[in-house]
């Protein structure tokens, strides 16, 4: 078996899902700015995430769960992996294509659905509208999560990595254009993610030829790989769609709250920036790989991995919560009061980013579990445990609606989030020895909290001493440069100092002929 590196692919990874949630930010920064909380921004964040979310449910969900797996193991014993993949190529563009059009037809009971607050009022005509465009971008996004899986399988993690830049690339452009042009801006944004989306195919779909692997759509058809995948898909299916529900929840309750929407979805962007970088990348690195060593028989290499991935996570994740805990409001200050928000908006969203903060470590270590069921086709558990985690989330978001107003579901959110992962941790235990952490994580995890409280500490009082640069037009982007470098650098110190991880380590998990991490 030729092993994925797993440092090297998770930071690839992380290096391009970083440059994507950077455009990502500055396209949330030109969003708040050129359109700003309001009717419009409302119906738009509901109108995106109607294909985004049938995209978790369908690709990233469902299919990868099961589809990235099955072909990792058909690549390792060279069991005609080619083959299989067109099959389940055909059989999704099959289903997306039907799923797709009759989502347009229905897209009013669509958006009644998931945003009922905007009934009688423009917000839910206008989300109807702005839906009916954007919604072809589930097939070509669920496409290319397949081609992006069948990358991911072989070790060849840039191409996939880099597709989603694309589309904060296309949208960035596009409301720069309206800007210059004239027009509403609304309008270029709009019909600039179904472009995106044909542009995001066409880089992993010609990755895939060059990887050797050609993939052409065929008539479907029902083979027993084709059940097995239906078999394996559905409980990952119904997990992502659960995790869903969560979100509809959130946004049912947010909806009834002037402008709550388009806050809670500027905060939601900021948490995704660490949770993408670090989570994702590890989550998209580590399915394969365990999946790969767990075919070959090579459980203290699968323990290995899990562990070196549970330790990277926290090592990333724990410190970028912490800054997201102590200085929210200075971020989101610099990087969105212009325009059309205001003072009072950062107030409210850097709340909001606090919160989703205490349930970042959660998040990512999801990412981390998961592959421990996925790696051996076992979808059903983690569908229960998703289950449990969508009641704890709608009973608090509803529950605590009525005293504490639109911040419930973001409180929400980061509980059902560590209730999931006490559960994949509880569940994971049937599978032995190859399920825990090893000793060198156990040691090392304390001293990454040690340092990350420390780092927090030095954030407080830096931010205290450049408060009044943090306001200032010209000066204020620097000094939050400024201080999030102070905060990288003394994390690392401190952390190397105290042994909460080593740099000589990760330096030599990219040397040729190194150790495969």
């Amino acid at each position: 078996m030729k092993p994925i590196r797993l440092i090297s692919g998770v930071l690839t990874v992380g290096f391009w899902t970083l440059m994507s949630r950077i455009l990502g930010v500055l396209r949330e920064i030109m969003i708040l700015a050129f359109i700003g909380p309001g009717p419009v921004m409302d119906a738009f964040v509901a109108a995106f995430r109607l294909p985004n979310m049938f995209r978790r449910f369908f690709a990233e969900g469902a299919f990868n769960a099961s589809f990235v797996p099955m072909f990792s193991k058909r690549l390792e014993s060279d069991d005609d992996p080619q083959g299989f993949a067109i099959q389940a190529l055909s059989g999704l563009a099959f289903v997306l294509l039907i799923f797709s059009a009759l989502a347009m037809i229905f897209m009013p009971a669509l958006v009644w659905a998931t945003a009922g607050g905007f009934a009688g009022d423009e917000r839910f005509d206008l989300t109807v509208e702005y839906g009916r465009i954007v919604f072809p971008y589930i097939v070509l996004i669920s496409l290319t999560a397949l081609f992006s899986g069948v990358l991911n399988a072989t070790g060849r993690f840039a191409a996939a990595a880099a597709a989603p830049v694309f589309l904060n690339i296309f949208v960035c452009a596009s409301m720069a254009l309206g800007a210059y042009f004239g027009g509403e801006i609304i309008r270029w944004l709009i019909w600039a993610i179904p472009v995106a989306g044909v542009a995001q195919l066409a880089l992993v779909w010609i990755a895939t030829d060059q990887a050797g692997i050609r993939l052409r759509p065929a008539l479907p058809r029902w083979t027993p790989e084709m059940k097995r995948l239906i078999v394996v898909a559905i409980p990952a299916a119904l997990a992502g769609g659960v995790m869903q529900i969560n979100l509809l929840v959130g946004q049912q309750v947010a909806s009834h709250f002037d402008k709550a929407v388009g806050w809670l979805y500027a905060a939601d962007r900021l948490y995704q920036l660490p949770l993408g970088v670090v989570g994702i990348a590890v989550g998209i690195v580590l399915l394969p790989d365990l999946a790969r060593r767990l075919s070959a028989r090579d459980d203290a290499g699968a323990k290995h991995a899990f562990s070196r991935a549970g330790e990277l996570s926290l090592a990333l994740t724990i410190p970028a919560a912490v800054a997201l805990i102590v200085i929210p409001l200075p971020v989101v200050t610099v990087l969105f009061e212009r325009g059309a928000t205001g003072p009072d908006d950062s107030a409210a969203i850097a709340v909001a980013v606090a919160v989703y903060g205490l349930g970042l470590p959660a998040f990512v270590l999801q990412k981390v579990l998961q592959p421990l069921f996925f790696a051996r086709e076992n979808t059903k558990s983690p569908f229960r445990y998703a289950v449990w985690a969508m009641v704890i989330n709608a009973v608090i978001a509803i529950g605590l609606a009525p005293t504490i107003g639109w911040i419930a579901p973001a409180i929400a959110t980061t509980l059902a989030g560590w209730a999931m992962v006490w559960l994949l941790a509880r569940g994971g235990r049937q599978f032995g020895d190859v399920a825990r952490f090893d000793s060198q994580f156990r040691d090392r995890i304390w001293r990454v909290c040690l340092a990350s409280i420390l780092m927090g500490v030095i954030l407080w009082v830096t931010t205290l001493v450049m408060g009044p640069f943090l306001t200032l037009p010209g000066i204020k982007f620097i000094a939050l440069a400024v201080l999030i470098a102070a905060g990288m650098a003394s994390y690392a110190l401190i952390g190397q100092w105290i042994g909460a991880f080593s740099l000589r380590e990760m330096r030599g998990a990219f040397r040729r002929g190194g150790q495969s991490l």
